[in-house]
Order: structure tokens, then sequence, then C-alpha cells
């Protein structure tokens, strides 16, 4: 039954006019969902959509999904599958940074969401605070980007030394990556949200999609 801006499904109620207000599509978030309802949801936003995102999506999800829409690309790193035609990439750069290389599913979460929605990224991975003299290369990057994402784990203090050097809004995406002391990532959570550095947006724990989507919004 359609509704006012919606689709009920009865089990969901798709949101098929999200694109119109939002300018991105509906994002499906696959944990939790059994295949079935992976499979509905992803065939009936097929006719309201011409660019479909899967998130969180394992790979034998995404191999049960692919039996039926043969067409389904998946990008295993970040965990994201797209169905449809990707957006020009039109809008300027987005620089995603990490810390270490074990923050790097993170960060392709945002990378690989940022150009299938039209965005010009470029990538600069494993330049942590244990070796800080390796940003010094990069610095006319930084000082070149429109939006710099810093995916960081441990206590997340490399998001407050980019901010440090440039001028330009910057999103802290701390991660769950580190030993026992750092909570599962609420220690980089906290020192992302209290850095010295103004200018930080944080979002929340692995959050890379949330990162990529408010960095989409900057962009364009």
């Amino acid at each position: 039954m359609k509704r006012k801006g919606f689709l009920d499904l009865g089990f969901a109620k798709l949101d098929i006019e999200r694109e119109k207000r939002r300018g991105v599509p509906e994002i499906i978030y696959a944990s939790g969902k059994t295949a079935p309802q992976l499979k509905k949801i992803v065939k009936e936003f097929r006719n309201h959509s011409d660019l479909i995102f899967v998130s969180r999506l394992q790979y034998p999800q995404y191999k049960t999904l692919k039996k039926e829409m043969p067409s389904l690309k998946y990008f295993r790193q970040a965990k994201i599958a797209f169905w449809g035609r990707p957006r020009r990439p039109e809008k300027g750069n987005v620089l995603v940074i990490t810390a270490g290389t074990s923050d790097i599913g993170v960060a392709e979460e945002a990378a690989v969401f940022l150009e299938l929605t039209g965005n010009k990224v470029e990538r600069i991975y494993d330049v942590g605070v244990a070796g800080v003299h390796r940003l010094e290369f990069f610095k006319e990057k930084l000082a070149k980007a429109k939006v710099i994402i810093v995916v960081a784990g441990m206590e997340g203090a490399l998001a407050s030394i980019v901010s440090g050097l440039t001028a330009v809004p910057l999103i802290g995406v701390p991660t769950s990556v580190g030993y026992g002391a750092h909570f599962k990532g609420m220690a980089a959570l906290l020192g992302m949200m209290n850095s010295c550095s103004p200018g930080v947006s944080v979002v929340n724990i692995d959050n890379g999609l949330g990162a990529g989507y408010v960095a989409h919004l900057i962009n364009k």
C-alpha cells in the first residue's frame, strides 16, 4: 500500500521520497535483516530510484542478493553494495585519511559512498600520530581539500592534529580499534569530541557512512 511518501510492506515502511528531500537515495541497512526482507526491500526500491545503496552488507548476504540481481555491485572492504547508476564525480575534492591500516574498512565505507554519490575522493591511509611526520608529505593535499574525513582509533588524536593544520571542515570518525582501555572506540570518540582544535565535527563510532553523508552534504 502506497501512503504519503512511503511504501508499506508490513515489516518495513520504505521512504521512497528521501532523495527528493535530501538529495541522496534511501540507504538500506543490512544488519539484522533476513535475506527475504532484504530481497523485498531492494526489489521495491528499484521501482522508485535509479541508485540504491545497501550498507553493512556481509559477503554471504551479497551472494544471496546477487543471484536475483546480477547487476548488483559489491565493495567488500566497505561492506557496501549498490544497484543502478552512480552519480558523475563533479563535486570538489573530499580527502579521507586514516591513522592506521586497521581503520581502512571504516574509511572505505565513507569513500565508496562519496564516490557513488558524485564526489571526487582522495585517500591518505596510515599516517597516524605514532609517525606524524608522514603528514608533512601531504600538506598540499590537506590545503586543497574541500572537506576532510579523519578515521582513527586508539585515542583518536589524529583528527585534532589534521584540524590544526587546515582551514576546511573536518569530520572525525572514531573507530573501535585499539587495546583494552580504548573501550571499543569510546576513548577515540571522547578524544575527538574534546579536540583542542576548533572545527572538528564527530560522528559515531565506526560510522564511516555517516561521515560520508555529511561530507557529501557539505561538498554539494
